[in-house]
């Protein structure tokens, strides 16, 4: 039988030694958010452990109402936030980083593509790139949004459309 999320916290609340399976279920994935951030990964695994620090220490207070993880991504955007100011294109040069490590083939033409689009999210409002790292670095429902952000499920849906179609016809204007 297999041990559902909220019995994991519930059973890290009653003894915290179990909160191991929260943090290796979501550690990856908050580090991956942070690291979207920072683009430094030693920066990254700092505010990762900060992230988790906070949250085991805020655990026995946690009020669990289906949203864990919009719950644990507030903790780290508040101590990302509190480390530094976020370039709009740091996300990009860590994406473009990581997909330069996993694919050596890289073509010229892919890379002005990605250099294109790093160009236009850098002109994005910083709101509309959160929303991004949110949805595509960090992996969150759009529901885990609403919550984190205060909005409901179709408003940040349709900002994140909206975004993404914006994307798509700079790009398509530009050629690229």
């Amino acid at each position: 039988m297999q041990i559902t999320e909220d019995q994991q916290i519930a059973a890290a609340q009653q003894d915290l030694a179990a909160f191991d399976a929260l943090y290796l279920a979501y550690a990856p994935r908050v580090f991956g958010y942070l690291y979207s951030h920072t683009g430094q990964r030693a920066e990254a695994e700092e505010l990762t452990a900060q992230t988790f620090l906070a949250a085991l220490e805020q655990l026995p207070r946690y009020k669990h109402r289906g949203h864990f993880a919009a719950w644990l991504f507030a903790i780290a955007r508040h101590k990302a936030a509190d480390s530094f100011r976020v370039r709009p294109t740091e996300m990009l040069e860590a994406a473009q980083q990581l997909a330069e490590d996993s694919d050596v083939l890289h073509t010229i033409a892919q890379r002005e593509q990605l250099d294109a689009l790093r160009a236009h999210i850098a002109t994005l409002p910083s709101e509309q790139a959160e929303l991004l790292r949110l949805r595509y670095v960090a992996d969150l429902s759009f529901a885990d949004i609403g919550v984190l952000l205060g909005r409901s499920e179709g408003a940040v849906k349709k900002s994140v459309y909206r975004c993404l179609d914006r994307l798509q016809r700079e790009l398509e204007v530009h050629h690229v």
